[in-house]
């Protein structure tokens, strides 16, 4: 019986991107959109993370907006808590914004 192995999901593609960022660096959307071979779908990968599943290890919190700006509204509690762990790898986040030409992942 052949074994047929199955593509994976557009999301799937995102989140094997995303897992391979290394500690102290960050990735565009639209970066991680065209490493997962969708082009320029950049607002699909947002959404894809938006929808990781409960207790994955993915680090959703290095994916920024191309200009090195954090995507989460100022004050909100999701924009903290991706500052602070950003920071705690390393990446020097100020005033929400990181600066791509320091940090920019460069595979």
């Amino acid at each position: 019986m052949d074994t047929f192995e199955q593509e994976p999901s557009r999301e799937q593609k995102i989140w094997q991107v995303v897992a391979a960022i290394p500690e102290g660096s960050v990735a565009s959307y639209g970066q991680v959109a065209a490493m997962a071979g969708l082009g320029r779908q950049a607002r699909f990968v947002g959404r894809a993370l938006g929808r990781l599943p409960g207790g994955h290890s993915i680090p959703w919190h290095r994916v920024i907006r191309s200009n090195g700006q954090i995507a989460f509204g100022e004050g909100t509690e999701a924009r903290q808590l991706q500052t602070e762990k950003l920071r705690m790898e390393g990446v020097e986040v100020i005033k929400g914004r990181v600066r791509m030409k320091d940090f920019q992942w460069q595979p």
